[in-house]
């Protein structure tokens, strides 16, 4: 069985997840501080969302591994494992913004084969096996395609937020900020999408986890681009991680990030 005949169950998921949502969506909803120091959010429907994905996967696939951000980790060392961020956004979120989505990611033997983003509220999906990468909304559906850059000076950068980073790894990232045509700020699991569908070049994170990169990867590099740590090695264990639509700007980028 290939990740392919996964697809059609990767969209149940998204609607089971989007139906739990988006009864939350700009309402009065109480947020949790999942953080002593800092702020990092979680509301009922970040944890209504993915209890409703592990029910569906365990009826489905009861022997197949879960890793999520609300309830952790279950057979991780199955052949499948689902990896699930029910609002990658929740800043987003609980303003009323729309730069969030839910993430659905698959895991075969450690690597990330398939993966979706799913904007329940513009009714947006961004899919992808490695392969290749499909976008699915209003605007019909069409495949994904990264953008050519040949250079940093003519990338458009993005990132959640410099204030995520350490005061080390934001030195850095101004370094490389120093040398774009465009940063912007605010994106979050949006702006990897649109680095797919070809309208941003360059996206540098910190302190991911792998709930927030892994179901991505299958898209961006089913796109054509590229997404591995700082250090240019594989990204799926999350940490500092850049992602690029072209490979010169890829490489470029990494030569100063990587550099301390």
């Amino acid at each position: 069985m290939t990740a392919i005949d996964f697809s059609s169950f990767v969209d149940q998921l998204a609607g089971v997840s989007g139906d739990t949502i988006l009864p939350f969506f700009r309402t009065a909803l109480a947020i949790d501080n999942k953080k002593t120091r800092g702020f990092d959010p979680v509301t009922a429907a970040d944890r209504a969302a993915e209890q409703a994905m592990r029910v569906l996967i365990r009826k489905n696939f009861p022997g197949h591994g879960v890793i999520g951000e609300e309830y952790g980790a279950e057979r991780t060392d199955a052949e499948y494992v689902w990896v699930l961020d029910p609002i990658d956004g929740t800043k987003s979120f609980i303003t009323g913004m729309v730069a969030w989505g839910t993430l659905i990611g698959l895991m075969r033997f450690g690597e990330p084969v398939f993966g979706m983003m799913n904007q329940p509220f513009t009714r947006e999906k961004f899919s992808g096996d490695g392969g290749a990468a499909r976008y699915r909304g209003p605007g019909g559906n069409r495949d994904l395609h990264v953008r050519r850059c040949p250079s940093l000076h003519g990338a458009i950068l993005s990132t959640t937020s410099p204030l995520l980073m350490n005061d080390a790894d934001r030195a850095t990232f101004v370094r490389l900020e120093d040398k774009v045509r465009l940063s912007r700020y605010g994106g979050d699991c949006y702006a990897y999408c649109m680095l797919a569908a070809g309208l941003i070049d360059l996206v540098v994170e910190t302190e991911i986890k792998p709930h927030d990169i892994v179901p991505l990867i299958p898209v961006i590099t089913g796109a054509g681009g590229i997404v591995t740590t700082w250090e240019n090695e594989p990204a799926q264990g999350g940490g500092r991680i850049v992602v690029a639509g072209d490979a010169r700007v890829h490489q470029a980028a990494v030569e100063i990030l990587s550099k301390r």
